[in-house]
């Protein structure tokens, strides 16, 4: 395993939804509302929580009980995006600690960007709104290039963005493919456990070079070189 904290580490990657940003009430309430739609009661936000980092395959997962291989998903999705599109300003939030944390990693004189396979439909508008990511080095989203993670191509492009190598490069995400693509790209790893799969998966399984249960600890790993 690499250590995490070493000195040859030059730049941090990040995952988006469920790793830097809350976006589960706005990718929950858009599902939501073409339950209501239909006349179909609605749910509570914590029925979508943990299956948010999944997208539209989670969120109409959770709504409608249907899978991406059944007629009617792909229209269904479009029309979930809409929703989304609409409003997916309206109530998502920074991870508390986050904005320090990257604070801190900007003055360690470290590059930072994020790996997402968010397309950039939704990716560009949100980042481009937030204050946060003006200083991001690289975003990359899930249709920027051929392949989304878990391979590790879109990490290898926000490598090149930041013009670092592979192997110089942390990258921290939520979900079991975040840390399959970053192995893959030769990256040191670490697990969020604070996103949304923490509750629903053991991070052990994942066998990331470490884990974070809160966003400020990935401080105390860089502070261990």
């Amino acid at each position: 395993m690499m250590k995490i904290g070493s000195t040859t580490t030059q730049a941090i990657l990040f995952d988006l939804d469920g790793t830097l940003i809350d976006s589960a009430p706005d990718l929950g309430a858009a599902a939501d509302k073409m339950r209501t739609d239909r006349g179909l009661e609605p749910y509570p936000l914590e029925r979508y929580r943990p299956m948010a980092g999944a997208g539209a395959r989670g969120m109409l997962g959770i709504a409608f009980g249907i899978t991406p291989d059944v007629p009617e998903f792909d229209a269904l999705r479009e029309e979930f995006y809409v929703a989304y599109e609409r409003r997916m300003l309206l109530n998502t939030l920074v991870f508390e600690g986050v904005v320090p944390l990257i604070e801190a990693i900007r003055e360690r004189g470290l590059r930072w960007g994020v790996v997402t396979n968010k397309s950039a439909r939704f990716t560009d508008p949100l980042t481009g709104a937030m204050p946060l990511f003006a200083s991001a080095g690289a975003i990359v989203s899930g249709d920027t290039t051929p392949f989304a993670k878990p391979h590790p191509e879109p990490l290898h492009e926000a490598a090149r963005r930041l013009g670092v190598a592979p192997e110089a490069c942390i990258y921290v995400g939520d979900d079991e493919r975040d840390i399959i693509a970053g192995r893959a790209a030769g990256m040191g790893t670490v697990a969020a456990t604070y996103g949304y799969m923490g509750s629903q998966a053991d991070a052990v399984l994942w066998k990331a070079d470490a884990s974070i249960s809160s966003p400020l600890e990935l401080l105390k790993l860089l502070n261990s070189a």
